[in-house]
């Protein structure tokens, strides 16, 4: 198992560029990001993908997959050319937005009922597109075995992964991952498999890892928010290095000072939400709409400390930027880092 690969999984709101540049600087362990998806590629050299999110000057191509959301093949192909153009070599179609205002319209996770449109749409792709496509989903909609149909579409095209979310749509997050049902799947799947789903710690992902063997890619998503060492603590644990995979340009923990904070952790981590804050504010010119961001990441950060209810109260209700870094500080200097 020491030859696992972790990714991020996208997060409309809060994974996009200066989120995924600020984390490779802070931590490591992770070998592979998505984009949050994109959507409505009208023509071709579509301006919403002349963009900082996707623009090779700002993220490392190598390690990013952009991500759309469509259900339309020649939109896809749209995509891809352009996506290609600017040295991507692979897109990812997200089929497993379980969001109603998405599902409702057969988008996202809404799609998986319809595996003839799947088909249609994987046909149009599969005829002219010239770079590796992924797909990215849940076991269904409505239903768990919603996935069988569908399974028996996607193996008929040589896609380069499919990302299983075991759960359904309508089950948003809630309930568990239906691990055993993603175990009982695999020998029916062609394309090289990865789990992703309620790793959340070292104990899950040992858990989970050993239900799903041979599978060793695995997506991390709101565990990863809630814990930014989340995916060095699991290499660890694996015998690899805790810091694979981080970013050259990290500074050591002797360049951020902090005389009251207690540990390099709690160091590490105040450095990070410090350097994207800023960074955020510097990207949308000093402008408090940063601070619906920083709040979103919050909802999981504050798990990363004890009293997380008592944190999100501090920062939930915050409307200034001032009382934003007011509040930051003094997280750091009265709740302690688990």
């Amino acid at each position: 198992m020491n030859t696992i690969r972790l990714s991020l999984g996208p997060f409309q709101g809060i994974t996009d560029a200066p989120f995924r540049n600020v984390f490779k600087k802070h931590f490591g362990g992770i070998d592979k990001y998505y984009t949050p998806f994109f959507t409505g590629i009208q023509k071709d050299h579509a301006k919403n993908l002349q963009v900082e999110e996707i623009d090779p000057a700002c993220n490392d191509v190598e390690t990013l997959t952009p991500q759309l959301l469509s259900t339309d093949g020649e939109e896809i192909l749209r995509f891809a050319a352009q996506c290609k153009e600017l040295g991507y070599k692979e897109i990812n179609l997200n089929m497993g937005c379980p969001f109603p205002r998405v599902a409702n319209k057969k988008r996202g996770s809404g799609l998986l009922p319809y595996p003839e449109k799947i088909e249609s749409m994987l046909s149009t792709v599969f005829e002219r597109i010239d770079l590796k496509f992924s797909i990215k989903c849940r076991l269904g909609y409505f239903s768990p075995d919603e996935i069988v149909p569908v399974i028996e579409v996607f193996n008929r095209y040589p896609l380069s992964e499919l990302i299983i979310h075991p759960r359904i749509g309508k089950q948003l997050y809630k309930g568990e991952a239906d691990v055993p049902r993603f175990a009982e799947l695999i020998h029916t799947i062609k394309a090289p498999l990865v789990y992703n789903g309620d790793i959340v710690s070292v104990e899950s992902f040992e858990r989970i890892s050993e239900v799903v063997k041979p599978v060793n890619e695995f997506m991390l998503g709101r565990g990863l928010l809630a814990n930014p060492f989340l995916a060095e603590e699991i290499r660890a644990g694996l015998g690899g290095h805790p810091h694979a995979s981080l970013g050259a340009d990290a500074a050591p923990l002797s360049a951020v000072p902090r005389n009251d904070v207690p540990n390099d952790k709690a160091t590490r981590l105040y450095a990070y939400v410090v350097d994207l804050y800023e960074d955020r504010l510097r990207h949308a010119g000093g402008s408090p709409k940063v601070l619906g961001r920083m709040k979103e990441l919050w909802s999981y950060l504050m798990h990363a400390f004890d009293e997380p209810q008592d944190i999100w109260r501090k920062i939930k209700k915050i409307n200034a930027l001032k009382e934003y870094e007011d509040a930051v500080e003094t997280v750091f200097r009265e709740h302690r880092v688990l």
